[in-house]
Protein backbone atom coordinates (compact mmCIF):
# COMPACT_ATOMS: atom_id res chain seq x y z
CA UNK A 1 0.00 0.00 0.00
CA UNK A 2 3.13 2.13 0.50
CA UNK A 3 4.04 1.64 -2.81
CA UNK A 4 0.47 2.81 -4.36
CA UNK A 5 0.51 5.86 -2.55
CA UNK A 6 4.07 6.44 -3.59
CA UNK A 7 2.95 6.33 -7.14
CA UNK A 8 -0.70 7.30 -6.86
CA UNK A 9 -0.06 10.88 -4.68
CA UNK A 10 3.12 12.35 -5.40
CA UNK A 11 3.15 11.60 -8.75
CA UNK A 12 -0.20 13.43 -9.91
CA UNK A 13 0.95 14.10 -13.48
CA UNK A 14 1.56 10.64 -14.18
CA UNK A 15 -0.55 9.95 -17.54
CA UNK A 16 1.13 6.84 -18.29
CA UNK A 17 2.37 3.87 -16.35
CA UNK A 18 3.60 0.08 -16.24
CA UNK A 19 2.31 -1.79 -12.99
CA UNK A 20 2.02 -6.32 -11.24
CA UNK A 21 -1.51 -7.70 -11.90
CA UNK A 22 -1.74 -8.87 -8.29
CA UNK A 23 -5.25 -10.19 -8.73
CA UNK A 24 -8.18 -10.02 -10.78
CA UNK A 25 -11.86 -11.60 -9.48
CA UNK A 26 -15.48 -10.72 -9.67
CA UNK A 27 -17.05 -9.03 -7.05
CA UNK A 28 -20.46 -10.51 -5.28
CA UNK A 29 -22.45 -8.68 -8.17
CA UNK A 30 -19.80 -10.51 -10.92
CA UNK A 31 -18.33 -7.37 -11.36
CA UNK A 32 -14.88 -7.65 -12.52
CA UNK A 33 -11.94 -5.96 -11.26
CA UNK A 34 -8.23 -5.74 -11.38
CA UNK A 35 -5.45 -5.21 -8.49
CA UNK A 36 -2.12 -3.54 -9.27
CA UNK A 37 0.78 -3.60 -6.99
CA UNK A 38 1.12 -0.18 -7.97
CA UNK A 39 -1.43 2.84 -9.04
CA UNK A 40 -1.97 5.97 -10.46
CA UNK A 41 -5.36 5.67 -10.87
CA UNK A 42 -7.54 7.73 -7.94
CA UNK A 43 -10.34 5.32 -5.90
CA UNK A 44 -13.69 7.93 -4.95
CA UNK A 45 -12.84 9.73 -2.10
CA UNK A 46 -12.86 12.71 -0.20
CA UNK A 47 -15.61 14.01 -2.36
CA UNK A 48 -13.88 13.67 -5.12
CA UNK A 49 -15.09 11.07 -8.16
CA UNK A 50 -12.53 7.72 -9.76
CA UNK A 51 -10.43 8.45 -12.32
CA UNK A 52 -10.94 6.32 -15.37
CA UNK A 53 -8.33 5.22 -18.20
CA UNK A 54 -7.01 2.11 -19.51
CA UNK A 55 -5.09 -0.92 -18.32
CA UNK A 56 -4.01 -2.84 -21.48
CA UNK A 57 -6.97 -2.57 -23.62
CA UNK A 58 -9.92 -2.24 -21.32
CA UNK A 59 -11.60 0.55 -20.10
CA UNK A 60 -11.38 1.06 -16.68
CA UNK A 61 -15.17 1.95 -15.45
CA UNK A 62 -14.49 2.93 -11.69
CA UNK A 63 -11.62 2.91 -9.24
CA UNK A 64 -12.57 1.86 -5.82
CA UNK A 65 -11.23 1.36 -2.17
CA UNK A 66 -12.23 -1.59 -0.87
CA UNK A 67 -11.02 -4.34 1.67
CA UNK A 68 -7.64 -2.02 1.74
CA UNK A 69 -6.60 -2.82 -1.95
CA UNK A 70 -7.66 -0.16 -4.67
CA UNK A 71 -10.02 -1.80 -7.10
CA UNK A 72 -9.68 -1.09 -10.64
CA UNK A 73 -13.30 -2.34 -11.98
CA UNK A 74 -13.26 -3.75 -15.81
CA UNK A 75 -15.33 -5.27 -18.14
CA UNK A 76 -13.79 -8.64 -18.45
CA UNK A 77 -10.72 -9.70 -17.34
CA UNK A 78 -7.01 -8.95 -18.80
CA UNK A 79 -5.32 -11.39 -20.98
CA UNK A 80 -2.24 -11.49 -18.60
CA UNK A 81 -1.28 -11.39 -15.29
CA UNK A 82 2.03 -10.31 -15.80
CA UNK A 83 3.25 -6.49 -16.17
CA UNK A 84 0.57 -4.69 -18.27
CA UNK A 85 0.33 -0.77 -19.22
CA UNK A 86 -2.24 1.74 -17.75
CA UNK A 87 -2.84 5.41 -19.19
CA UNK A 88 -5.09 7.59 -17.03
CA UNK A 89 -7.61 10.11 -18.73
CA UNK A 90 -5.43 12.82 -18.25
CA UNK A 91 -8.51 15.65 -19.21
CA UNK A 92 -11.00 14.07 -16.26
CA UNK A 93 -7.89 14.30 -14.01
CA UNK A 94 -6.46 17.43 -14.41
CA UNK A 95 -10.27 18.72 -14.43
CA UNK A 96 -10.66 17.10 -10.70
CA UNK A 97 -7.48 18.61 -10.19
CA UNK A 98 -8.42 22.03 -10.94
CA UNK A 99 -11.51 21.75 -9.23
CA UNK A 100 -10.67 20.09 -5.87
CA UNK A 101 -7.90 23.12 -5.70
CA UNK A 102 -10.23 25.42 -6.49
CA UNK A 103 -12.28 24.01 -3.16
CA UNK A 104 -9.32 24.35 -1.12
CA UNK A 105 -8.58 27.87 -1.94
CA UNK A 106 -12.32 29.29 -1.87
CA UNK A 107 -12.86 27.38 1.32
CA UNK A 108 -9.88 29.13 2.53
CA UNK A 109 -11.08 32.26 1.66
CA UNK A 110 -13.82 32.13 3.05
CA UNK A 111 -12.43 31.09 6.44
CA UNK A 112 -9.81 33.72 6.32
CA UNK A 113 -12.41 36.72 5.54
CA UNK A 114 -15.46 35.35 7.48
CA UNK A 115 -14.55 32.47 9.85
CA UNK A 116 -16.77 30.48 7.67
CA UNK A 117 -16.09 26.55 7.97
CA UNK A 118 -16.94 23.91 4.90
CA UNK A 119 -18.61 21.11 6.26
CA UNK A 120 -18.61 19.43 2.85
CA UNK A 121 -17.70 19.39 -0.84
CA UNK A 122 -18.58 17.68 -3.71
CA UNK A 123 -17.02 16.99 -7.49
CA UNK A 124 -19.84 17.28 -9.86
CA UNK A 125 -19.36 16.44 -13.54
CA UNK A 126 -20.07 19.98 -14.68
CA UNK A 127 -20.52 22.08 -11.11
CA UNK A 128 -18.93 21.73 -7.64
CA UNK A 129 -20.57 22.80 -4.26
CA UNK A 130 -19.21 23.44 -0.70
CA UNK A 131 -21.76 23.54 1.76
CA UNK A 132 -20.79 26.02 4.43
CA UNK A 133 -21.71 26.16 8.36
CA UNK A 134 -23.85 29.48 8.27
CA UNK A 135 -27.42 30.71 7.72
CA UNK A 136 -26.54 33.71 5.48
CA UNK A 137 -24.08 34.58 2.74
CA UNK A 138 -24.20 37.89 0.87
CA UNK A 139 -23.29 39.15 -2.33
CA UNK A 140 -20.42 41.33 -1.04
CA UNK A 141 -19.03 38.23 0.58
CA UNK A 142 -18.96 36.21 -2.38
CA UNK A 143 -17.90 38.45 -4.51
CA UNK A 144 -14.86 39.40 -1.52
CA UNK A 145 -14.49 35.41 -1.54
CA UNK A 146 -13.27 35.28 -5.28
CA UNK A 147 -11.80 38.13 -5.57
CA UNK A 148 -9.46 36.36 -3.02
CA UNK A 149 -9.26 33.40 -4.69
CA UNK A 150 -8.19 34.59 -7.68
CA UNK A 151 -5.51 36.54 -6.16
CA UNK A 152 -4.33 33.21 -4.72
CA UNK A 153 -4.69 31.93 -8.49
CA UNK A 154 -2.69 34.72 -10.24
CA UNK A 155 0.16 34.48 -7.59
CA UNK A 156 0.99 31.06 -8.45
CA UNK A 157 1.81 29.84 -5.13
CA UNK A 158 3.42 26.83 -4.80
CA UNK A 159 1.40 23.65 -3.55
CA UNK A 160 3.09 20.96 -1.65
CA UNK A 161 1.85 17.85 -0.14
CA UNK A 162 3.75 16.04 2.90
CA UNK A 163 2.71 12.58 4.79
CA UNK A 164 3.08 13.41 9.04
CA UNK A 165 2.16 11.57 11.71
CA UNK A 166 -1.06 12.99 14.12
CA UNK A 167 1.75 14.14 17.04
CA UNK A 168 3.24 16.51 14.35
CA UNK A 169 0.10 18.01 13.46
CA UNK A 170 0.29 21.05 16.07
CA UNK A 171 3.61 22.15 13.69
CA UNK A 172 0.69 23.22 10.98
CA UNK A 173 -2.07 25.58 10.95
CA UNK A 174 -5.06 22.99 10.01
CA UNK A 175 -8.38 24.96 8.69
CA UNK A 176 -9.87 21.53 10.09
CA UNK A 177 -8.60 18.25 11.69
CA UNK A 178 -8.22 15.08 9.35
CA UNK A 179 -10.64 12.32 9.27
CA UNK A 180 -7.86 9.83 10.00
CA UNK A 181 -5.35 9.42 12.81
CA UNK A 182 -2.13 7.75 10.81
CA UNK A 183 -0.53 8.59 7.34
CA UNK A 184 -2.35 11.92 7.02
CA UNK A 185 -1.54 13.48 4.21
CA UNK A 186 -1.29 17.50 3.87
CA UNK A 187 -2.22 19.40 1.14
CA UNK A 188 -0.21 22.88 1.94
CA UNK A 189 -0.76 26.48 -0.23
CA UNK A 190 2.13 28.59 0.64
CA UNK A 191 1.40 30.75 3.39
CA UNK A 192 -2.41 30.51 2.80
CA UNK A 193 -4.12 27.03 3.64
CA UNK A 194 -2.50 23.38 4.85
CA UNK A 195 -5.52 20.93 4.75
CA UNK A 196 -5.25 17.14 5.65
CA UNK A 197 -6.36 15.64 2.03
CA UNK A 198 -6.30 12.79 0.03
CA UNK A 199 -7.35 13.93 -3.48
CA UNK A 200 -5.17 14.94 -6.38
CA UNK A 201 -3.77 18.82 -7.06
CA UNK A 202 -1.39 20.32 -9.29
CA UNK A 203 2.15 21.79 -7.69
CA UNK A 204 1.19 26.13 -7.73
CA UNK A 205 -2.58 27.64 -7.78
CA UNK A 206 -1.86 28.90 -11.19
CA UNK A 207 -2.98 25.41 -12.82
CA UNK A 208 -6.20 26.20 -11.16
CA UNK A 209 -6.65 29.23 -13.81
CA UNK A 210 -9.66 30.81 -12.32
CA UNK A 211 -12.75 30.45 -10.01
CA UNK A 212 -16.17 31.53 -10.65
CA UNK A 213 -18.65 31.27 -8.06
CA UNK A 214 -22.50 30.70 -10.18
CA UNK A 215 -24.91 30.89 -7.19
CA UNK A 216 -25.86 29.74 -3.76
CA UNK A 217 -28.64 28.42 -2.11
CA UNK A 218 -30.18 27.86 1.51
CA UNK A 219 -30.24 24.15 2.76
CA UNK A 220 -30.91 22.61 5.79
CA UNK A 221 -28.33 23.26 8.01
CA UNK A 222 -26.35 25.99 5.96
CA UNK A 223 -25.19 27.34 2.06
CA UNK A 224 -24.38 25.50 -0.47
CA UNK A 225 -22.13 27.29 -2.96
CA UNK A 226 -22.11 26.46 -6.10
CA UNK A 227 -18.57 26.96 -8.10
CA UNK A 228 -16.49 26.08 -10.94
CA UNK A 229 -13.02 26.04 -11.95
CA UNK A 230 -10.25 25.84 -14.53
CA UNK A 231 -11.12 24.82 -18.31
CA UNK A 232 -14.72 24.70 -16.27
CA UNK A 233 -15.50 28.64 -16.72
CA UNK A 234 -14.61 28.59 -20.37
CA UNK A 235 -16.81 26.20 -21.13
CA UNK A 236 -19.76 28.34 -18.77
CA UNK A 237 -18.53 31.06 -20.62
CA UNK A 238 -19.02 29.81 -24.19
CA UNK A 239 -22.81 28.04 -23.28
CA UNK A 240 -23.87 31.52 -21.82
CA UNK A 241 -22.49 33.72 -24.38
CA UNK A 242 -24.00 31.41 -27.32
CA UNK A 243 -27.52 32.00 -25.47
CA UNK A 244 -26.69 35.76 -25.08
CA UNK A 245 -26.18 36.28 -29.16
CA UNK A 246 -29.12 33.94 -29.57
CA UNK A 247 -31.03 35.92 -27.60
CA UNK A 248 -30.16 39.16 -28.77
CA UNK A 249 -31.03 38.00 -32.60
CA UNK A 250 -33.98 36.98 -31.42
CA UNK A 251 -35.58 40.20 -29.99
CA UNK A 252 -33.19 42.06 -31.59
CA UNK A 253 -31.65 44.25 -28.61
CA UNK A 254 -28.22 44.77 -28.07
CA UNK A 255 -26.98 42.35 -24.70
CA UNK A 256 -27.20 45.11 -21.92
CA UNK A 257 -30.75 46.01 -23.04
CA UNK A 258 -32.02 42.17 -22.47
CA UNK A 259 -33.31 42.67 -19.02
CA UNK A 260 -35.46 45.26 -19.87
CA UNK A 261 -36.41 44.09 -23.51
CA UNK A 262 -37.69 41.04 -22.05
CA UNK A 263 -38.92 41.91 -18.69
CA UNK A 264 -41.33 44.22 -21.70
CA UNK A 265 -42.10 41.43 -23.14
CA UNK A 266 -43.27 38.92 -20.15
CA UNK A 267 -45.23 41.83 -19.25
CA UNK A 268 -47.02 42.13 -22.54
CA UNK A 269 -47.05 38.12 -22.55
CA UNK A 270 -49.11 38.32 -19.08
CA UNK A 271 -51.39 40.86 -20.42
CA UNK A 272 -52.39 38.74 -23.78
CA UNK A 273 -52.95 35.66 -21.82
CA UNK A 274 -55.60 37.47 -19.50
CA UNK A 275 -57.22 39.00 -22.52
CA UNK A 276 -57.35 35.58 -23.91
CA UNK A 277 -58.58 34.21 -20.72
CA UNK A 278 -61.30 36.87 -21.03
CA UNK A 279 -62.55 35.67 -24.74
CA UNK A 280 -62.40 32.17 -23.88
CA UNK A 281 -64.94 32.80 -20.64
CA UNK A 282 -67.44 34.62 -23.51
CA UNK A 283 -66.50 32.14 -26.03
CA UNK A 284 -67.89 28.92 -23.26
CA UNK A 285 -70.68 31.83 -21.94
CA UNK A 286 -71.94 31.62 -26.31
CA UNK A 287 -71.13 28.25 -26.29
CA UNK A 288 -73.64 27.27 -22.95
CA UNK A 289 -76.27 29.24 -24.82
CA UNK A 290 -76.33 27.50 -28.13
CA UNK A 291 -75.93 24.03 -25.97
CA UNK A 292 -79.28 25.11 -23.74
CA UNK A 293 -81.05 26.30 -26.82
CA UNK A 294 -82.58 22.34 -26.94
CA UNK A 295 -85.12 21.58 -24.24
CA UNK A 296 -83.02 18.41 -22.69
CA UNK A 297 -82.56 16.76 -19.57
CA UNK A 298 -79.60 14.63 -20.52
CA UNK A 299 -77.14 16.73 -22.43
CA UNK A 300 -73.87 14.81 -24.27
CA UNK A 301 -71.43 16.23 -26.89
CA UNK A 302 -68.16 15.17 -28.63
CA UNK A 303 -65.42 17.69 -29.14
CA UNK A 304 -62.31 17.82 -30.53
CA UNK A 305 -58.76 18.46 -28.36
CA UNK A 306 -60.71 20.34 -25.54
CA UNK A 307 -58.77 20.66 -22.40
CA UNK A 308 -60.71 19.19 -19.20
CA UNK A 309 -60.63 23.10 -17.76
CA UNK A 310 -62.34 24.23 -20.69
CA UNK A 311 -65.02 21.26 -20.47
CA UNK A 312 -65.79 21.35 -16.42
CA UNK A 313 -66.29 25.56 -17.09
CA UNK A 314 -68.74 24.70 -19.87
CA UNK A 315 -70.42 21.95 -17.95
CA UNK A 316 -70.71 23.97 -14.79
CA UNK A 317 -72.31 27.20 -17.16
CA UNK A 318 -74.95 24.59 -18.61
CA UNK A 319 -75.62 23.13 -15.36
CA UNK A 320 -75.91 26.57 -13.64
CA UNK A 321 -78.29 27.93 -16.07
CA UNK A 322 -80.31 24.66 -16.17
CA UNK A 323 -80.60 22.88 -12.44
CA UNK A 324 -82.74 19.89 -13.99
CA UNK A 325 -80.12 18.58 -16.50
CA UNK A 326 -77.12 16.92 -16.20
CA UNK A 327 -74.22 16.80 -19.01
CA UNK A 328 -71.80 14.57 -20.19
CA UNK A 329 -68.60 15.97 -22.11
CA UNK A 330 -66.30 13.41 -24.25
CA UNK A 331 -62.82 14.96 -26.20
CA UNK A 332 -60.99 13.06 -28.32
CA UNK A 333 -57.51 14.34 -27.69
CA UNK A 334 -54.51 12.48 -29.64
CA UNK A 335 -55.12 8.87 -28.56
CA UNK A 336 -56.89 9.45 -25.16
CA UNK A 337 -60.53 10.04 -24.26
CA UNK A 338 -61.45 13.02 -21.66
CA UNK A 339 -64.57 12.73 -20.23
CA UNK A 340 -66.07 15.13 -17.63
CA UNK A 341 -69.58 14.87 -16.65
CA UNK A 342 -71.76 18.17 -14.41
CA UNK A 343 -75.28 17.25 -12.70
CA UNK A 344 -77.60 20.15 -12.03
CA UNK A 345 -78.74 20.49 -8.31
CA UNK A 346 -82.12 19.45 -9.30
CA UNK A 347 -81.69 16.96 -11.92
CA UNK A 348 -82.76 13.37 -11.66
CA UNK A 349 -80.05 11.84 -13.75
CA UNK A 350 -76.89 11.03 -12.00
CA UNK A 351 -72.68 12.00 -13.44
CA UNK A 352 -70.41 10.02 -11.62
CA UNK A 353 -71.65 6.51 -11.37
CA UNK A 354 -71.76 6.10 -14.81
CA UNK A 355 -68.66 7.42 -16.02
CA UNK A 356 -66.95 5.71 -12.83
CA UNK A 357 -68.49 2.76 -14.20
CA UNK A 358 -68.01 3.13 -17.79
CA UNK A 359 -63.90 4.70 -17.45
CA UNK A 360 -62.39 0.85 -16.81
CA UNK A 361 -63.80 0.01 -20.74
CA UNK A 362 -61.10 2.30 -22.25
CA UNK A 363 -58.38 1.62 -18.87
CA UNK A 364 -59.27 4.98 -17.42
CA UNK A 365 -59.54 6.41 -14.07
CA UNK A 366 -61.66 9.39 -12.78
CA UNK A 367 -62.98 11.01 -9.79
CA UNK A 368 -65.54 13.86 -8.71
CA UNK A 369 -68.43 14.31 -6.62
CA UNK A 370 -72.25 13.72 -7.35
CA UNK A 371 -72.21 17.73 -9.04
CA UNK A 372 -68.62 17.68 -11.34
CA UNK A 373 -66.54 14.86 -12.18
CA UNK A 374 -63.83 13.95 -14.76
CA UNK A 375 -61.62 11.31 -15.87
CA UNK A 376 -59.77 9.91 -18.80
CA UNK A 377 -58.52 7.03 -20.82
CA UNK A 378 -57.28 5.05 -23.98
CA UNK A 379 -59.15 5.80 -26.93
CA UNK A 380 -60.37 2.16 -27.59
CA UNK A 381 -63.86 3.62 -28.43
CA UNK A 382 -64.30 6.42 -30.34
CA UNK A 383 -65.63 9.43 -28.45
CA UNK A 384 -69.14 9.05 -29.57
CA UNK A 385 -69.61 5.49 -28.82
CA UNK A 386 -68.40 6.26 -25.21
CA UNK A 387 -71.23 9.06 -24.73
CA UNK A 388 -73.71 6.67 -26.15
CA UNK A 389 -72.52 4.20 -23.58
CA UNK A 390 -72.78 6.98 -20.75
CA UNK A 391 -76.13 8.19 -21.65
CA UNK A 392 -77.80 4.72 -21.78
CA UNK A 393 -75.96 4.29 -18.22
CA UNK A 394 -77.26 7.13 -16.88
CA UNK A 395 -80.56 7.35 -18.30
CA UNK A 396 -81.01 2.89 -17.13
CA UNK A 397 -80.03 4.36 -13.43
CA UNK A 398 -83.35 6.81 -13.37
CA UNK A 399 -85.20 4.29 -15.17
CA UNK A 400 -86.47 7.13 -17.56
CA UNK A 401 -84.81 5.30 -20.72
CA UNK A 402 -88.35 5.95 -23.10
CA UNK A 403 -88.64 9.61 -22.08
CA UNK A 404 -84.85 10.09 -22.60
CA UNK A 405 -83.96 12.72 -25.17
CA UNK A 406 -80.44 13.98 -26.10
CA UNK A 407 -77.88 15.06 -28.64
CA UNK A 408 -74.75 13.96 -29.72
CA UNK A 409 -72.72 16.21 -31.86
CA UNK A 410 -69.15 17.09 -33.52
Amino acid sequence: MKMVHKLYYQDVYQKEFYAKVVKQEQDHEGNWYVVLNETAFYPTGGGQPFDTGTIQHLTVQKVEEIEGEIRHFVSSPLETREIVQAKINWERRFDHMQQHTGQHILSAAFAQLFQLETVSFHLGTEISTIDLHTQELTTDQVKEAVTLSNEIILENRPIETRWVQKEELSQYQLRKDPSVTENIRLVMITNFDDNACGGTHPTSTNEVGSIKVLYWERQKNGIRVYFICGNRVLTQFDQKQQILLTLTGLVSAPEQDLPQVIEKRMAKEKDLAKSIEILKEELLTYEAKEILEVDELLIGRVYQERTIKELQKLAQMVTKQRATCTVFFVSENENRLQIVGARGGKSAYPCKDPILKELPTISGKGGGNECLVQGGGEATLTASDFLERLVKTASQADHTKDSLAYHLEK
